[in-house]
C-alpha cells in the first residue's frame, strides 16, 4: 500500500499540539481592519483550537502528524 498524501493547504493553516488537538489562526485579520475595534482586534490575534468533529477531519487530511 503506497503512503498517503497530506493536504497542502492543511499542512500550512493546522499545527497539532502536545496533548493531540489542532491549533489554527483565526480568519478575519487579512483587511477591512480599520472599523474593528480594538478589543475584536486583539480577540481575533490569538490562536484557538479545533472541536473534536472538525479535528477528526484534518487528521485525515495529515495523516502523519
Amino acid at each position: 500500500m503506497p503512503k498517503m498524501k497530506s493536504h497542502s493547504g492543511a499542512k500550512k493553516r493546522f499545527l497539532k499540539t502536545g496533548k493531540g488537538l489542532w491549533r489554527h489562526k483565526r480568519a478575519g485579520k487579512r483587511h477591512l481592519l480599520a472599523p474593528m475595534s480594538s478589543g475584536r482586534s486583539r480577540f481575533l490575534s490569538g490562536k484557538n483550537t479545533l472541536n473534536n468533529v472538525d479535528g477528526k477531519v484534518i487528521s485525515q487530511y495529515l495523516p502523519y502528524r
